[in-house]
């Protein structure tokens, strides 16, 4: 199958080929022909499927024939749970509209700057608009833009939207927009409250759903050590193998500043990236990371879902995911537009468990190894609860027993 046959323009043909994409990915072919035919969407693919390009090349397309209404309307939607995927979003429309006859109005909100120049910059409305939801509402409670006129609503990264507690804010947006859209919504994970949204929000919707096993060119690894030198095995790692760039992910922002400080005493590049950060440090640490100005940048799960840094070749859980969920996003880093991967997962004594429940979910069944020089001597998990996976918090009678047994 090729992108003309799907009905795409000469425009947005080339736009395909310069994004270097052979032929459609399944989620493409199997959505793009009914976002042209103006059907909603309900569409599941794993992480690097080409989802975004699913419904960017459609929708430039849609709107290069559209008359948007003077004054400050909107057309096409789309809604994303962070501000590095609203921007990352934001950069494929541009690109892609590069290549069209027809000049539109492509404009980006989301929060951490200045409300403002955002106010400015929709004066005149906007053919789409790529927001997060907070920001969303505040420029539309200081009636910066009006949603009357809203023609297509595109839900990205749907689960992380209700998972990061935006449900209220959804339901809000939802009530402003006209009931005669277009909607389409996109998400890796479709757990019951996403069905339940797509219920209410979708009418007689294309249901496409890809395959989501895990990535075969992604080598999964489980190296043993104790938590204390696990900085010094990541040194270890990065200087016995010719990584260009590895993302390192941790449970806290205390621990990506922690672990990036230390690694640059030893002489190591490396950046940290969490929500604490402005959204200036955010946008620079990892440019900087793209561009290789930076080795090693450490995370928290901001950067789990739906960034895409081309050619990355390694991803280290230095920390494990609560959720077992995130270990497919987080992996799903590297290993991506069909090039191999490698996945390093440290584990202790004390978080062993934890990595078991995590291969129990994704039926997996790895080997466990121990570098040299770095092989764990502890052999008790202390009794204490350490965060672990979501769902196997301490209940109050373990709380009780613990409290009983500190002298």
């Amino acid at each position: 199958m090729s992108f003309s046959s799907l009905g795409l323009s000469k425009p947005l043909l080339r736009a395909a080929e310069v994004w270097e994409y052979p032929a459609p990915t399944p989620i493409q072919a199997a959505t793009i022909p009914a976002i042209l035919r103006g059907e909603d969407v309900w569409a599941s693919a794993q992480t690097g499927s080409g989802k975004t390009a699913a419904f960017v090349l459609p929708l430039l397309q849609m709107l290069e024939d559209f008359s948007r209404p003077r004054g400050r309307f909107v057309s096409a939607l789309i809604l994303v749970p962070t501000r590095e995927l609203a921007v990352q979003v934001f950069d494929i429309f541009r690109e892609g509209e590069r290549h069209l006859p027809k000049s539109l109005k492509i404009h980006l909100v989301h929060g951490g700057v200045s409300i403002n120049p955002q106010m400015i910059g929709l004066g005149g409305g906007a053919d789409v608009l790529v927001a997060t939801p907070g920001r969303l509402l505040d420029l539309f409670d200081h009636h910066a833009l009006s949603l009357s006129a809203v023609s297509v609503l595109v839900l990205d990264e749907a689960d992380r939207l209700l998972d990061e507690g935006f449900s209220k804010e959804l339901d809000r947006i939802i009530s402003l927009l006209p009931a005669n859209r277009q909607s389409l919504l996109f998400s890796a994970t479709f757990p019951p409250e996403v069905q339940t949204l797509a219920a209410a929000l979708l009418k007689d919707p294309v249901r496409v759903e890809v395959a989501s096993e895990p990535a075969p060119q992604i080598e999964q690894r489980v190296i043993q050590v104790d938590v204390p030198r696990r900085t010094q095995l990541l040194r270890h790692l990065l200087e016995v193998n010719e990584w260009s760039g590895v993302l390192v992910f941790v449970a806290t922002k205390y621990a990506t500043e922690h672990v990036a400080d230390k690694l640059r005493r030893l002489g190591i590049r490396a950046e940290a990236l969490h929500g604490g950060l402005s959204q200036g440090a955010r946008s620079q640490a990892l440019a900087d990371f793209k561009a290789g100005k930076v080795r090693v940048l450490i995370a928290t799960d901001l950067a789990a879902r739906g960034i895409d840094i081309v050619g990355l070749p390694v991803v280290v859980n230095y920390d494990l995911p609560r959720s077992a969920v995130d270990y497919t996003h987080r992996i799903g880093r590297t290993g991506r537009a069909g090039e191999a991967g490698m996945a390093i997962n440290f584990v202790s004594v004390n978080t062993q468990a934890h990595f078991q429940l995590i291969e129990k979910r994704h039926h997996l069944r790895l080997p466990r190894e121990q570098i040299e020089g770095f092989e764990p001597v502890e052999t008790e998990a202390p009794h204490r609860g350490s965060g672990g996976i979501k769902g196997r918090r301490p209940s109050k009678k373990d709380k009780l027993r613990a409290a009983k047994a500190i002298p």
